[in-house]
């Protein structure tokens, strides 16, 4: 975890006095909707369907125990008892009230948390690997760069209003957990020749115009970081489109001045900063370093006689499924679903929240970190306490072994909240999760990614799913388009449109029709879905999802 200084907090509490200024202007009407809305959106306010949303900053997915302890606070006193996890690692409340938002805010503001960077036209909140720190296939931790990332970024004069927003990932592992190739700006550690650098992709994205991100430099020095990044923001900055908001991303840019146009001139425009304030000195990197608590990790063995006596298979499923690898011998990652059957993906009680807190505090060294696909992860328990940490997340509905298959959906809120939106996400996943309820019928099916989303703008991530749903509305009915074949690793590929959108009232159905296909046409239990899609085409699912019935 990273320890925040005085300086920090200054700013918080400083941001907070001048949002209750703006929210009292707005209360009284001294400020109307339109003069309110870029002051609020500063703030990670926005005006939804039903009331305002408060967007809450998770720098690159990590939270202190006594964070969630505060999330949770916020859920409880001031919504409706729970929030949102997003596909950005951060935690929406949909449910505040407006004279209530700076109080939260202030409460927020305790622990460190904040709005800010989560909306408008800034660079967002940049995301990273959960695993980052625990897993034994990084090289370097990337929450490193993130902060450094963080602190540089931050009301950066220059980039507080760009064209469009833009939104940096890093990953420093072989798997990429992080979906870097459809960011705006993709940073993959990686070494060469003994000096450890990063890969520079851009231009990569989802909404209306997906693209994948391209490289533009195979290997940059970890010194020149950020004076990389301000090179490629200026180059956008300057020539992004300003005039039309659907070609305002960096992609479209990209895509139309070419990537090897774009490289030339970012280059141009390192080469005369590229030594100067912005270089990053090792005296720099280690202060940074210093102020990440590191936990002193306890020297055990692996497969301890706490562990290996718990045989009930409930507990044997969810460890094969959702513990992972730790760098620490006698340690692990454990991932927490947020996709309960037939519940909202990615929302937790004030109650489960706490839980989180509580096991992350007695067994996980006061950690937790937010999965881009919607779930938390408790990047560092002891081995002989997975026992305890299962017992306890089967008594809040969370020993769910569902990690990576057909039912952990990804979705946006969609139109149960969303002024954007098309059609409902939520109620299509709560569908889809009951219809594949049955544990044994996931395993079987096995590794199996599908994501929603309510509208063309992707919160979902539809374009990565194995299986994509995007809702469309036609003659004021709800209908989803169907994409297969998509994926957000290190070998990203946006999914490819089956045909005709079908009805809300179908889609389920066309799903369920998907997966026999699947079934009934791979070679072995061994080839997973996406492998067989890539095999096989879209034309037998195509096919089975549009027969006559």
């Amino acid at each position: 975890m990273y320890v925040y200084d005085e300086f920090d907090r200054s700013f918080l509490q400083e941001r907070v006095v001048e949002f209750r200024d703006q929210v009292a202007r707005r209360l009284s009407g001294a400020l109307n909707e339109e003069e309110f809305k870029p002051l609020r959106l500063m703030n990670g306010v926005y005006l939804q369907l039903h009331a305002y949303m408060l967007r809450v900053c998770i720098p690159y997915g990590t939270l202190s125990a006594g964070q969630l302890h505060k999330l949770a606070h916020v859920a409880r006193r001031y919504d409706r008892d729970y929030g949102h996890f997003t596909t950005r690692q951060n935690i929406q409340f949909n449910w505040i009230k407006l004279a209530e938002l700076p109080d939260a805010m202030a409460d927020l503001a305790e622990a460190g948390l904040h709005g800010i960077q989560t909306s408008g036209n800034c660079i967002r909140n940049t995301t990273t690997d959960p695993w980052a720190g625990a897993t034994p296939e990084e090289i370097e931790d990337p929450r490193i760069y993130a902060e450094v990332i963080r602190q540089w970024s931050t009301n950066h004069p220059e980039f507080t209003f760009l064209p469009r927003k833009f939104k940096i990932a890093i990953t420093a592992a072989r798997r990429d957990r992080a979906a870097i190739r459809v960011h705006d700006v993709g940073l993959r550690l990686h070494e060469r020749d003994g000096q450890v650098g990063f890969e520079v992709m851009v231009g990569g994205g989802l909404g209306r115009t997906p693209y994948i991100g391209k490289t533009i430099r195979e290997f940059l020095p970890k010194e020149h970081l950020l004076s990389y990044l301000e090179a490629i923001l200026r180059t956008y900055n300057l020539g992004g489109r300003r005039d039309n908001i659907y070609k305002a991303r960096i992609k479209i840019q990209v895509h139309e001045m070419g990537a090897e146009e774009f490289a030339r001139r970012v280059e141009a425009e390192w080469e005369a900063t590229r030594d100067g304030a912005l270089l990053l000195d090792e005296a720099t990197l280690a202060d940074i370093r210093s102020r990440f608590v590191t936990p002193d990790f306890e020297v055990l063995a692996d497969n301890p006689p706490e562990l290996t006596a718990e045989q009930d298979p409930a507990f044997l499923s969810w460890r094969q499924n959702s513990v992972a690898a730790h760098k620490a011998p006698g340690h692990a990652i454990v991932s927490v679903s947020l996709k309960p059957i037939g519940l909202p993906p990615g929302d937790a009680t004030a109650d489960q929240m706490d839980v989180i807190a509580d096991l992350a505090e007695r067994y996980g060294y006061g950690e937790v970190r937010v999965a881009h696909e919607q779930n938390l992860i408790l990047p560092h328990v002891r081995q002989k306490d997975l026992p305890a940490i299962w017992k306890a997340l089967k008594d809040i509905g969370l020993a769910v072994p569902n990690m990576g298959l057909v039912t952990d959906i990804i979705a946006c809120p969609g139109l149960d909240y969303c002024s954007l939106a098309n059609t409902r996400s939520i109620p299509v996943a709560q569908r889809i999760s009951e219809r594949f309820a049955d544990a044994e019928r996931q395993k079987e099916i096995g590794l199996l990614h599908l994501n929603i989303s309510g509208c063309i703008n992707a919160c979902g991530h539809h374009h990565i799913g194995h299986i994509g749903l995007l809702g469309v509305e036609k003659k004021d009915e709800e209908f989803f388009q169907i994409t297969l074949g998509g994926k957000g690793n290190s070998k990203a590929r946006l999914g490819t449109l089956l045909g005709p959108a079908v009805a809300e009232s179908e889609v389920v159905d066309v799903v369920e029709r998907l997966v026999e296909t699947y079934l009934a046409l791979r070679t072995s239990p061994q080839e997973s879905f996406i492998a067989a899609v890539e095999r096989l085409g879209i034309e037998p699912f195509k096919e089975s999802a549009y027969a006559p019935r």
